[in-house]
């Protein structure tokens, strides 16, 4: 099976109020210093997974850099970095290959760049299309700077694009939600996901929220049943279109979906480069499925985090047994609308264990949170709303072998 492949570009030009992930501000020359880092581990690869004990893939059909603002960078770190991928793996003629990107840091020559290295997919950070709303929290873009960018994009032949909305930003009503939805279908992209604001002490506005502050505009952030409502009429506005859910939060045309983010959900191999990646690859050893691994989310942690001697970088590292295996497969599919194929689960884990995922599933079902599908468990339209709490039931619930 071919492999996927991640790219960490942590950086920003300002750091968004609702943003968890680990990205920053940082100047021209630590961007060069982190470029260089990342092609060391780039190239020293092979020996990483090997060491790690995970199996090496040496053909890539997806390639996904993501942040953080990967499209701030120089275009010819951009190039670097698409060169070191060349010269390590195989990526295949009809590889799918994505860059995120700010709207309105497109210069022309980042748009030559992409092109150059054969970005065929572009996923752009617009979160509103109402510009009060992008203000609220650090955005620095406009709605007419984002349907300039979805042009440009076009005219330069990149039309598989995917834009990002926020459901429960500050000052979002109703209305406003309603001229989000109406200018993402009528720009024509493709692909749209839609993600409720996370309300966490990772974030500044998260932060702010659960102390009751009004910093970050937090006293406009509509309430958590409003914010329901939104991605209820989101799935509503979309699916009319033909953007149909595929997944708990990406809707996308038929055949347009993110052939990159299908391998986190259905656990395929994945290889991931940079600050704060992950990687999932199959176990060389029989003693475990398959491996996970990490790099830090520390920038000074992770600069340094290359071992000379042994020329591997330094991960933490976790062996997936064969209850893990069960629960992920559960907990990763389910968020698909096409579900997890029991007949799957029967010939993968064994009668036994397919035996107590019905058991459980039975549950789900009774409550209205489970539906079976040709022989799929789906999630229904209620159980997408508390998706945790359904994964919740297959954590810990496995068979031994």
């Amino acid at each position: 099976m071919a492999l996927g492949i991640y790219v960490s570009v942590p950086f920003c030009k300002t750091k968004c109020s609702y943003c968890n992930f680990a990205s920053d501000v940082f100047s021209r020359d630590r961007m060069q210093g982190y470029v260089n880092r990342l092609l060391q581990d780039i190239a020293s690869a092979q020996r990483t997974v090997e060491v790690n004990g995970g199996r090496w893939e040496l053909e890539v059909d997806t390639i996904y850099l993501g942040g953080g603002t990967p499209s701030i960078l120089e275009p010819a770190q951009i190039a670097q970095i698409f060169q070191v991928l060349g010269r390590h793996f195989e990526i295949e003629e009809d590889a799918e290959i994505t860059v995120e990107c700010a709207p309105a840091t497109l210069s022309p020559e980042m748009l030559d760049a992409l092109v150059g290295c054969k970005v065929n997919r572009v996923s752009l950070g617009v979160q509103s299309f109402v510009d009060q709303e992008a203000r609220a929290v650090g955005r620095l873009h406009t709605r007419d700077q984002v349907l300039v960018d979805i042009a440009r994009l076009h005219a330069a032949g990149i039309s598989d694009l995917n834009v990002d909305l926020i459901a429960g930003l500050p000052h979002q009503t109703p209305e406003s939600w309603e001229a989000s939805l109406t200018t993402a279908i009528e720009s024509e992209v493709p692909h749209v996901s839609v993600y409720l604001l996370e309300v966490d002490e990772d974030s500044r506005l998260g932060n702010e929220l659960l102390a009751g502050g009004a910093r970050y505009h937090a006293h406009f952030v509509p309430d958590e049943e409003l914010m329901v409502q939104f991605y209820e009429r989101a799935c509503e506005r979309l699916g009319e279109a033909g953007i149909r859910q595929y997944e708990i939060s990406n809707f996308s045309l038929a055949g347009m979906e993110s052939r990159h983010n299908l391998k986190y959900w259905e656990r395929q191999p994945y290889l991931g480069f940079g600050l704060d990646a992950h990687s999932m690859l199959p176990g060389a050893s029989p003693n475990f499925e398959a491996v996970r691994l990490a790099a830090s989310d520390s920038l000074p942690v992770y600069l340094s985090a290359y071992d000379e001697a042994a020329q591997v970088t330094r991960l933490s590292r976790n062996e997936v047994s064969f209850s893990q295996a069960w629960e992920e497969t559960f907990f990763l599919g389910l968020r698909l609308n096409a579900g997890v194929d029991l007949r799957e689960i029967t010939r993968r884990f064994g009668d036994l264990q397919a035996e107590h995922a019905r058991e459980v599933l039975q549950e789900l079902i009774e409550q209205g949170l489970i539906e079976i599908r040709r022989e799929r468990a789906c999630l229904t339209a209620a159980g997408r709303l508390v998706s945790n709490e359904v994964f919740e039931k297959f954590v810990s619930g496995a068979v031994s072998r």
